[in-house]
């Protein structure tokens, strides 16, 4: 039996034994691999490189182009890597999910984006639809039934007709802005199992998705509450002085909770339900127990409701449709990146500001609709103290540490909104005659006067205090009045952030100069 000492140098010469017994073609292979992986490698580390240096470049377009570059490369590979004998797929994958995650979405894959078909239900199966479909079919899992009743129903598709001619681009900003709230609104309709495009359909037509619209009535909010019925749906004054009927989740769940609560009382009838969103619940009961319950669409039915209402419900239905179905319209909807996220200010700015200093890369029309809609606690014009969280997508707080975090670009703002007309009004001399003088008018030259000596006028005296008017805020006081906003607000008790006032309130004009 051999000795204990002798196994362990036979097991320790097995490593080498085995090297020395290797084919050559085998070790120049094993060689080969090693050499491709190191070099995979290399690129990865050069690519993560190239994104990491663009993320610190002053230009947001260079800094698109050079990370969307940098992640073709990482992602290219990664293919490579999985076709390479011993090289470790998990960790190069690992770094490349992780960078893509922290990247803006420069295109969103929303259908109807870029190259993207827009899904169509008619590219489903076909379905038996009832001849008599109408829009409670929207609550149907089948999308067909709907179809059938756009297209037997000429009310509808007249409303179709206007979406699609002059009301075109007040649908493509309702889209737009919709697509920003989405994620806020859309839960509360799937939690009572009403459709989604019956959501869309009722914010296009009440606000185009603009969060502050207000109504002559009263409605106020991207849903339209009137303060009556929105206190029966827990919306209103939540204490420090924002009304929650301006709160895109808060009133989605409230348009939910109010249709549902309607179609319980109207035979399940979206149609007579969207009458009574619009013309008033107590009407559309009225109407649908005096007639037995007959269609919205009854000639006895719908000739009791104002005209309001019977433009507004097949304009409701049109919209929806057409959120469900733009392929067969020809529509192309707006690329929107909504990937949400948060700003946390690094300078006082107010939403005006940062939309100056944010510009409008990746968006026609710029970011202020999306700031305000995501932020709807804050006017446009007031400032906010450094430290403020706001609301935003992905490639806001992408611009915004490229263009306002730091650099002249909001400064520049700063100054933009600071500036007036009058400040521009620089008066020399003596006053000048209104108007154009003939020839023969001209004036004669003044004979020579007397030198008189003249007193200064009297400066106006500073204002102390200053009432509150309505459309006044913070910020605007503290632009008329040239005031420091710490000393105002301390002096008028005025807690941060919102330095809440209202018409009609006397403020001490602290620490103001004008």
């Amino acid at each position: 039996m051999p000795k204990r000492s002798s196994l362990i140098v036979a097991a320790a010469l097995l490593p080498l034994w085995a090297m020395l017994s290797m084919s050559p073609a085998r070790a120049d292979a094993r060689k080969q691999d090693t050499a491709a992986v190191a070099q995979l490698q290399q690129r990865m580390d050069a690519a993560e490189k190239r994104y990491r240096d663009a993320m610190l470049a002053d230009s947001e377009e260079a800094a698109a182009a050079t990370t969307t570059a940098a992640l073709a490369e990482m992602k290219a590979v990664v293919d490579a890597c999985t076709r390479q004998r011993g090289c470790a797929v998990d960790a190069m994958l690992t770094t490349y999910e992780r960078l893509l995650k922290a990247t803006p979405q420069f295109d969103d894959g929303m259908p109807g984006d870029g190259d993207v078909e827009p899904l169509d239900e008619r590219d489903f199966a076909a379905t038996n639809v009832p001849a008599n479909a109408n829009a409670a079919s929207l609550l149907s899992e089948d999308g067909q039934r709907f179809v059938k009743m756009v297209q037997f129903n000429p009310a509808v598709q007249a409303g179709i007709r206007r979406w699609l001619t002059d009301m075109r681009p007040a649908l493509m900003d309702s889209y737009e802005n919709y697509r920003y709230m989405q994620d806020m609104m859309a839960p509360a309709f799937r939690k009572y199992g009403l459709p989604e495009a019956l959501l869309f359909g009722i914010m296009a037509k009440e606000s185009n998705g603009k969060v502050h619209v207000g109504s002559r009535a009263g409605a106020v909010g991207p849903l339209q509450f009137m303060p009556a019925t929105g206190r029966r749906f827990g919306l209103g004054n939540d204490g420090s002085g924002f009304d929650t009927r301006y709160d895109p989740r808060a009133s989605a769940d409230a348009a939910a909770q109010y249709l549902s609560e309607r179609m319980a009382q109207l035979g399940n009838s979206i149609e007579l339900s969207l009458a009574g969103y619009n013309g008033g619940e107590g009407r559309a009961l009225r109407v649908f127990r005096e007639t037995g319950g007959r269609s919205f669409w009854d000639p006895d039915v719908y000739n009791q409701f104002p005209a309001e209402t019977k433009d507004y419900v097949p304009m409701v239905i049109a919209a929806a449709w057409l959120f469900l179905h733009p392929k067969e319209y020809g529509i192309r909807w707006p690329s929107v990146s909504t990937r949400q996220s948060s700003i946390s200010l690094a300078q006082p700015a107010s939403l005006y500001e940062l939309t100056i200093c944010l510009g409008n890369w990746g968006s026609r029309d710029g970011y202020l609709r999306a700031l305000r809609n995501l932020n709807p606690r804050w006017s446009a014009d007031e400032q906010l103290p450094a430290g403020t969280t706001l609301n935003a997508t992905f490639r806001i707080s992408w611009l915004y540490r490229f263009n306002c975090a730091h650099g002249n670009r909001l400064a520049m703002a700063k100054q933009l909104m600071a500036s007036n007309v009058q400040s521009a009004l620089v008066r020399v001399g003596d006053p000048m005659p209104v108007g154009p003088l003939a020839a023969t008018d001209a004036m004669p030259a003044p004979a020579a006067a007397p030198t008189v000596e003249r007193k200064a006028p009297a400066r106006a005296a500073k204002p102390r205090t200053y009432k509150v008017r309505r459309g006044d805020t913070m910020s605007s006081i503290v632009r008329k009045f040239q005031c420091e906003l710490d000393d105002l607000a301390h002096s008028n008790k005025l807690k941060k952030p919102r330095y809440a006032i209202k018409p009609g309130q006397t403020l001490a004009l602290a620490g103001c100069k004008g």
